[in-house]
């Protein structure tokens, strides 16, 4: 992104800005995050982290935590991982993001799995997103040159089936965010962020008949960036992971031997605080004090909005997705997600296909939306499976 989309494209993303003599962690352009939803007051550091790279699920309108278990599940809820059949396998997938508006920010992921047994499998994913090209400038608007941030994220997983039904999974992650180039803010030298983070997840699944047909009933939970905080500067403000609970179900019905169709419902909250309201004197008269731990942070995200229960409930957006797979060799999906516009304002259907020959898998999604509501309009995503040796 050279200095005309910088200072002209209608986004704010999420990296170094020197404004006033103090660093920012969130530019407001006119107010998109990196993951494609509107400035409101829950906000995060590292949004990418909730971006679904998972082609799969993102042609199903985002939703994902209770599907059937591919290569790519790591991303999605890692504890599908131990309902793997093959012995072992891996994943690509690439996004240009936000290409209505900016031509160079793209999100790229790889993941493989190790069954180590019937039981138990190991994973392992990098996520890295590229933020482009970045004119940087001082609180004088002198320019300070070119820069290309990045942020990325290492995964380790573990994920152990109970019985035929149930499963459990967890995975420790890195975080590095290196939006700076080592400016120097309010005196102060910047740094790149630094973080740790959990998920934990599980997921259920059981075979049953439902209208006269062959069925599979499925739960998901994924509580994903239970970490610490993350900081751009020596002694400076710390901010909070974007620690998500996406919970969710599906029912895949088997028609016959060529024909399967599966509905997904997922719902997300966002385990953040919510910036309270304050006077002309900062003073808090709604809403509640947001400097806190990163623990009291998340269980407090539950009841801290200044609008009380009703807008709590604003704060969960919905993912609803339908998948058609033909003789286990081609899929068409479609999807919607719903996010309150005082909350981000993400509204979009999606569309996607897969196929599927030998060891291969290809999927791809298209996200519907129109360019002058939304950021994320004709986003693409692409995703590439390998799975082999015989199954466990």
């Amino acid at each position: 992104m050279n200095s005309k989309y910088f200072s002209t494209a209608a986004i704010g993303i999420f990296t170094l800005v020197i404004f006033c003599g103090k660093l920012r962690a969130q530019v407001v352009q006119p107010g998109t995050q990196t993951n494609g939803s509107q400035s409101n007051n829950v906000s995060s550091a590292v949004p990418f982290l909730l971006i679904t790279p998972d082609a799969r699920a993102g042609s199903m309108g985002e939703a994902g935590v209770a599907i059937q278990p591919d290569a790519n599940s790591m991303s999605i809820n890692p504890a599908k991982l131990a309902f793997l059949e093959k012995p072992y396998g891996f994943s690509a997938s690439y996004s240009p993001w936000l290409k209505s508006l900016v031509p160079d920010i793209n999100l790229a992921y790889i993941s493989g799995f190790y069954k180590l047994n019937d039981q138990s499998t190991l994973g392992g994913s990098l996520r890295y997103f590229s933020l482009g090209q970045i004119q940087l400038t001082d609180a004088g608007q002198q320019d300070l040159g070119i820069y290309s941030p990045n942020e990325f994220a290492i995964d380790a997983t573990y994920a152990k089936r109970f019985g035929n039904e149930f499963s459990l999974g967890t995975t420790a992650r890195f975080i590095y965010s290196n939006l700076t180039s080592g400016q120097f803010s309010a005196g102060q030298e910047t740094k790149a962020g630094k973080a740790f983070a959990l998920d934990v997840s599980a997921f259920y699944k059981k075979p049953t008949i439902l209208f006269g047909k062959d069925a599979i009933l499925s739960a998901g939970l994924n509580i994903s960036n239970i970490g610490t905080k993350m900081s751009y500067v020596d002694g400076g403000r710390d901010y909070f992971l974007p620690t998500n609970l996406k919970i969710g179900g599906a029912s895949t019905f088997i028609i016959d031997d060529y024909n399967q169709f599966t509905f997904a419902l997922d719902f997300n909250k966002l385990m953040v605080p919510t910036q309270p309201i304050r006077d002309s004197n900062g003073n808090i008269i709604s809403g509640r004090d947001p400097d806190r731990s990163a623990l009291s942070g998340m269980f407090g995200s539950f009841s801290d909005a200044p609008g009380g229960f009703s807008e709590e409930m604003k704060e969960i957006s919905i993912a609803a997705g339908a998948e058609y797979w033909y003789n286990q060799q081609f899929a068409l999906r479609a999807g919607y997600f719903y996010e309150t516009p005082e909350k981000g304002d993400r509204r979009y259907f999606t569309l996607g296909a897969g196929l599927k020959y030998n060891v291969f898998n290809i999927d791809f999604a298209y996200l519907i939306a129109n360019p002058q509501k939304s950021p994320l309009a004709n986003t693409l995503r692409f995703s590439l499976l390998f799975n082999f040796g015989n199954n466990k």
